[in-house]
């Protein structure tokens, strides 16, 4: 799915990563975004995107018809592996920037940069990592 999304974004965006050249609102500077948006700028874009993509994901809780935290944290794993992968194709398959781009110096809408990846990539990773590291923890099989 990440491919896939990537692949269509590229096609949306071109070169001009973060809706830079979309017809679409923008905040670009509020407290807010630095601590839940890593530090860019909102757009109308992204907030649509951003909300599918999290109810596709979620989706299976109400079409199955039961609800439980450990579905609902395997969700939330998925969203968070999902866009950390989908924006890290986005610039490998973009042939405006490719590997030899995936720099802070290019990807300038990722402000905060660690060991060669954006801050966010560590901190989903982190995130997705501890969701299943306590879900298998507890036994998998716990259903609340």
């Amino acid at each position: 799915m990440a491919f896939f999304f990537a692949n269509v974004e590229i096609q949306i965006e071109g070169s001009a990563g973060w809706a830079a050249n979309l017809p679409t609102w923008r905040v670009e500077k509020h407290w807010l975004l630095d601590i839940f948006w890593g530090g860019r700028a909102m757009t109308g874009y992204h907030a649509w995107v951003f909300s599918f993509m999290a109810l596709v994901f979620f989706s299976p809780l109400a079409f199955n018809g039961r609800w439980s935290w450990r579905d609902a944290a395997l969700a939330l794993a998925g969203v968070m592996t999902f866009w950390m992968v989908e924006d890290f194709v986005w610039f490998v398959a973009n042939p405006a920037y490719g590997w030899a781009k995936f720099d802070p110096g290019h990807a300038v809408w990722h402000p905060h940069w660690l060991f060669g990846a954006p801050v966010d990539y560590w901190i989903g990773l982190g995130g997705a990592a501890l969701i299943l590291w306590l879900l298998h923890r507890r036994g998998g099989s716990a259903r609340q």
